[in-house]
């Protein structure tokens, strides 16, 4: 029988996001992401070297997924809050990606995971921004890598926190249409 390496990487990444998503980096048995994959453990040390590398594999696989699926280009920044709504259908869709990044920043040492590369991508974000403001179509009296710091955080809170969003905002109660558009007109008129 010929080994399916590349299935069997997909099967154990799979597996290592669910794992990771529900117990952080220190709280993940490499084991148990084994036993979820139905594959040997031994292969997550021969494929990923060990339980930090396949975190960071994780981590970029799925940056790599939601860079494609939520773009923000200049033409799309000139409608702010509508990137918040895609943002926001993306989590709620993939709520393991919010819960990835927050245990990332709660567990990191040091660098973080492709950090150059998340760097990039940000900075292009926030070039996107500069050249809406600079058209006319976005305020420019806050500068656009703080914008594009609060739109990802407002988002992320009501995935992060949604105890608090229970607590504050009785609206949050009546689900995740009332949030989304909540959210969407906030984005809208912070960037107005």
């Amino acid at each position: 029988m010929v080994w399916d390496t590349a299935r069997t990487k997909q099967l154990l990444l799979d597996a290592a996001v669910a794992e990771f998503a529900e117990h952080g980096l220190e709280g993940a048995r490499v084991a148990r992401v084994a036993t979820r994959a139905g594959v040997n453990k031994e292969r997550i040390y021969q494929y990923f070297g060990n339980k930090e590398k396949l975190f960071g594999a994780v981590l970029e696989s799925e940056l790599r997924k939601i860079a494609a699926a939520v773009p923000l280009t200049a033409d799309q920044g000139a409608d702010l809050g509508d990137y918040a709504g895609r943002l926001f259908d993306y989590h709620r869709r993939h709520p393991h990606f919010v819960r990835l990044l927050a245990w990332e920043g709660l567990q990191s040492r040091g660098p973080v995971v492709a950090e150059a590369e998340r760097t990039e991508h940000y900075i292009e974000k926030v070039a996107a921004l500069a050249r809406a403001q600079e058209a006319g179509v976005l305020a420019q009296d806050i500068p656009p890598g703080q914008l594009v710091h609060a739109v990802i955080s407002l988002v992320a809170s009501w995935f992060t926190m949604p105890q608090l969003a229970r607590m504050l905002v009785p609206a949050a109660k009546a689900g995740e249409g009332a949030q989304r558009e909540a959210l969407v007109n906030l984005v809208r008129r912070l960037a107005a």
